[in-house]
């Protein structure tokens, strides 16, 4: 595996999306590739925890709504 290889599967080896040979095949590129390859990976992860906490949620549950409300009117 060359460096592009890596880093085209590092972000499937952050969200833990690798089959086990490619896994096997990539932790092998990982060593070989020391420390570019460390901090490609950190590179990655700090994408990734960026991109989860810009997703909102889906929805909030009633009991989070009532208790939001309960506030505001307590407030007026």
């Amino acid at each position: 595996m060359n460096f592009e290889q890596f880093q085209n599967q590092s972000p499937l080896y952050v969200i833990g999306a690798l089959e086990p040979e490619e896994l096997e095949e990539f932790e092998k590129a990982r060593k070989k590739f020391g420390k570019k390859a460390e901090d490609y990976i950190t590179e990655c992860y700090g994408l990734h925890e960026a991109f989860a906490l810009s997703l909102r949620p889906a929805k909030a549950s009633a009991a989070i709504k009532q208790r939001l409300m309960a506030m505001v009117r307590a407030r007026k």
